[in-house]
């Protein structure tokens, strides 16, 4: 059995930082990801907003997420401010990965933990190879569900505390042939301006203020366009490098755990019974889809939260809707408290004060009881609602990054991650350029 130095489960947002990170440090590393590129939610569920990561004074990711937008801008229709091109990424990833001196491992599931006592010691894969066992001195879960983890003994949570049901998940999709320009007017029409090339509109029923918007959503129900499951959320914007495109965050699927294959399966299933009839009413309502038509679905459910782990912190929503420090901090965010309804229509926003913005502690990758394994992304050990404030891509970035740095640390330290010294952390992460200080 090939001993690696560290295991990264999942190639997704965090996870091809994590190995990145590690292998940037000389470590052999070993990254399973389970599609045929890397990216995770960013390239395969097509999630392509970047979400807000700045205050008025600062950055608050750098790192290696400013170093993939800046990849990404160096193709044309790489990037802009706001969105990313979702094909051209799964390019830079896996430059980067390479350059990195990361072993890929694609079209390959980590089925099970290894354990030797308290410590991980490697996975079990299932692929067309057959079942494959891989060691590990550092393993890192970034499987978005706490699979690896799960499977070892941590301790883990799923949904919100009243009933555990998780929020709703979404299957996105694109279209083209629309006229930006067309619909831009439409939009001004129903007094929400938005112009390309960083076109964008959404309206959550019961939350957003737009009266013209909600009219045209209620006469699509009345006139037999769409249903009252499809039109409680509608969100698209434009797609950078892909002129006549725009990408769909909907239609929303409730009562969803994306740990259930069966529940993965029927996010796609009436995602895909519900697309045809969004399109619809873009065609009908509003001006510039005249002609659209469906370009791709993607091939990931957008799964918002899931399983988490129980971590040395676990990080709440007090924590995240006022200026917390830590003084293990791996990550800095100002993301508000975004909840869809796991039940039906509605999106909770609570976030910080103009200008604030939090912490998120190491603690939180470093899961109870077992040793060797580190864990990032939207499955740390955080409350359902701070979950729902951390779970974004350039956090989650910053997240892989920390843990990846923090694996190679403890082989170079001789310590296990629980053991590792912040400041030793710290230093390492602000030396490879994240903002990590205070």
């Amino acid at each position: 059995m090939n001993l690696y130095d560290v295991i990264v489960c999942g190639g997704g947002t965090a996870g091809a930082c994590a190995a990145i990170a590690a292998g940037r440090r000389g470590k052999r590393v070993l990254l399973i990801e389970q599609l045929g590129f890397l990216g995770g939610s960013q390239t395969g569920a097509l999630v392509l907003p970047y979400m807000n990561y700045r205050t008025p004074t600062q950055q608050l990711i750098a790192g290696l997420h400013q170093e993939i937008i800046d990849r990404l801008a160096a193709w044309p229709g790489g990037a802009d401010t706001a969105f990313f091109n979702y094909e051209l990424l799964k390019y830079v990833l896996e430059e980067m990965a390479v350059e990195a001196g990361v072993e890929l491992r694609y079209h390959t599931f980590v089925s099970d933990a290894i354990t030797e006592g308290s410590r991980i010691a490697g996975v079990v894969t299932c692929s067309k190879s057959g079942r494959q066992e891989f060691a590990a001195r550092q393993v890192i879960d970034c499987t978005g569900d706490a699979d690896v983890a799960f499977r070892a003994g941590v301790p883990c949570e799923s949904g919100r505390q009243e009933d555990g049901l998780n929020q709703s998940a979404s299957l996105r999709f694109v279209v083209g042939n629309v006229d930006l320009q067309a619909l831009s007017a439409r939009l001004e029409e129903l007094d929400r301006p938005s112009a390309p090339p960083e076109l964008h509109m959404g309206f959550a029923k019961g939350h957003t203020d737009a009266p013209k918007i909600e009219e045209l959503i209620d006469r699509g129900v009345a006139e037999g366009v769409w249903t009252e499951a499809e039109a409680v959320y509608i969100q698209f914007f434009s797609i950078p490098g892909r002129p006549g495109e725009v990408a769909f965050n909907c239609p929303r699927v409730t009562y969803i755990n994306g740990a259930r294959a069966e529940d993965l399966t029927r996010v796609q299933i009436e995602g895909r019974r519900m697309i045809p009839r969004i399109i619809a009413w873009c065609q009908r309502y509003l001006r510039g889809f005249d002609d659209c038509y469906l370009l791709t679905t993607a091939v990931l459910p957008g799964i918002r939260e899931s399983r988490r782990i129980v971590g040395e912190h676990v990080l709440t929503a007090e924590e995240c809707t006022q200026p917390t420090r830590f003084p293990d901090r791996v990550a800095k965010s100002n993301y508000p408290i975004d909840i869809h309804s796991p039940t039906g229509s509605g999106v909770t926003l609570k976030g910080l004060a103009p200008g604030e913005y939090h912490d998120i502690p190491y603690r939180c990758l470093v899961p109870l009881k077992v040793d060797d394994l580190l864990v990032a992304g939207r499955c740390i050990s955080a409350t359902f609602e701070a979950q729902a404030a951390i779970r974004i891509e350039p956090t989650c970035r910053a997240l892989g990054e920390a843990a990846g740095t923090a694996a190679a640390l403890c082989l170079e330290q001789g310590c296990r991650p629980r053991d590792l010294s912040p400041n030793v952390l710290l230093a390492a992460l602000g030396d490879a350029g994240a903002n990590v200080w205070a």
